[in-house]
């Protein structure tokens, strides 16, 4: 298939299910060409890297400032920030004229970000637009609410609020489908437009299996915790917060010598401190993460809110790291409690667990193994690029089938 693929940022080994999807689909013999937008001189090496691989390139410059404009100038419309803030019409006029020249099997956009430039898309005469929300916004902005820690953020999150749920029920209307990473997510969208099931479908997120790959027995440190991701997300900090303030203390109590290792750019404020406490490691971006999970004696991602798939759960287990996780960072795994990784909530339940597993290598070795199985069987990313193509092949066969009609 000649694909269309448009994502607001630049897709990278941060941004990985465009990133691994696009990968998957060149390897599996289609064509891209992908449009995103350029915020800084990172993205532009980033387009560079995917150019290398064989990718067509269709890019805008976007500076944040135009962001801030967007997002005023649509207040008085029915248009969340969420849905404006990276809207490029420079962009989205290329791309029309690009489809009109070019004949695109299918156009793939992902997020709410990138919904509207899909929406200018939509034409009866041009290919089927698929929409990659990757999670629901509205489902994921309940949570931020209740856990919201400032007034400025209680406050946006609560405008979004106002407008999100009406807007993402409306836009699930408008693609010939709707992605999303989790089965929660699918039924968020449902419980807000229940009127066309068979346009919802999952796509889950998958993990290089060729790139996290599990260390050596000799890498594993005995008393090193680890919790990863983007630290300047709010669901990130949440959780980071969680663990260092009501998990790690108990933890402690019990073994003084246990350190705790926060890996993700970004960090704010409030987490760079942490590493007053000796026993705490903050490192900010890394170059590559997989020394970190490789050597660490168990995973954590105690998250407390959250949509979609969390990649840190998968990462970790295919590394072979044993994995604690709360039940919101599973939510959308079908991995097995006891087996494939370790489910606690409370913080006295989750510090038990840790303690448990730090003080038997069996049984971690046990899990990593276990784990690392898992995602060999239900996430490589050329199963999910190969349910894309099924998802993609769907809505090719209904739009002909209407044509006939």
């Amino acid at each position: 298939m000649n694909i269309l693929y448009y994502v607001p940022y630049p897709p990278n080994l941060i941004r990985v299910r465009p990133y691994n999807l696009i990968r998957a689909l060149l390897e599996r013999g289609h064509s891209i060409t992908l449009a995103s937008l350029i915020t800084s001189a990172a993205d532009g090496e980033d387009l560079h890297r995917l150019e290398a691989m064989g990718v067509q390139i269709v890019s805008a410059s976007m500076p944040k400032w135009r962001s801030l404009v967007n997002c005023i100038v649509y207040l008085p419309t029915r248009h969340p920030m969420q849905a404006v803030y990276s809207w490029n019409a420079s962009l989205a006029n290329r791309l029309r004229g690009l489809i009109k020249k070019t004949q695109f099997d299918i156009v793939h956009v992902e997020h709410l970000r990138g919904a509207k430039v899909g929406l200018s898309l939509i034409n009866g005469a041009n290919p089927p637009v698929v929409w990659d929300s990757v999670d629901n916004i509205s489902h994921l902005f309940r949570q931020a609410a209740q856990k919201a820690t400032t007034l400025s953020s209680k406050a946006i999150t609560y405008f979004e609020l106002l407008r999100t749920p009406s807007y993402e029920r409306w836009l699930c209307e408008q693609f010939d489908q709707t992605l999303v990473t989790s089965p929660v997510d699918r039924q968020a969208f449902l419980h807000l437009n229940p009127r066309y099931p068979e346009r919802l479908s999952v796509l889950p997120n998958g993990v290089d299996l060729r790139f996290f790959t599990p260390g050596t027995p000799e890498q594993r440190q005995d008393n090193e915790i680890v919790v990863s991701g983007k630290m300047s997300y709010h669901a990130n900090i949440s959780m980071v917060m969680h663990l260092a303030h009501n998990i790690m203390p108990l933890i402690w109590s019990q073994r003084p010598d246990v350190r705790l290792t926060i890996v993700g750019k970004d960090p704010p404020k409030s987490i760079k401190e942490l590493s007053q406490d000796s026993r705490i490691t903050v490192t900010g971006e890394v170059p590559d993460i997989r020394p970190y999970l490789q050597r660490a004696t168990i995973a954590v991602a105690p998250i407390t809110y959250g949509a979609g798939i969390q990649n840190k759960v998968l990462e970790a287990m295919a590394c072979a790291t044993p994995v604690i996780a709360s039940p919101q960072a599973v939510q959308a795994l079908n991995c097995t409690n006891g087996e494939d990784l370790l489910i606690a909530e409370a913080p006295q339940i989750f510090a038990e667990k840790v303690l448990l597993l730090m003080q038997d290598r069996i049984m971690r070795e046990t899990l990593g193994q276990n784990g690392r199985r898992y995602i060999e069987h239900h996430h490589s990313w050329n199963a999910m690029a190969k349910k894309l193509e099924e998802i993609y092949q769907r809505v090719l066969n209904f739009r002909e089938i209407g044509r006939n009609a």
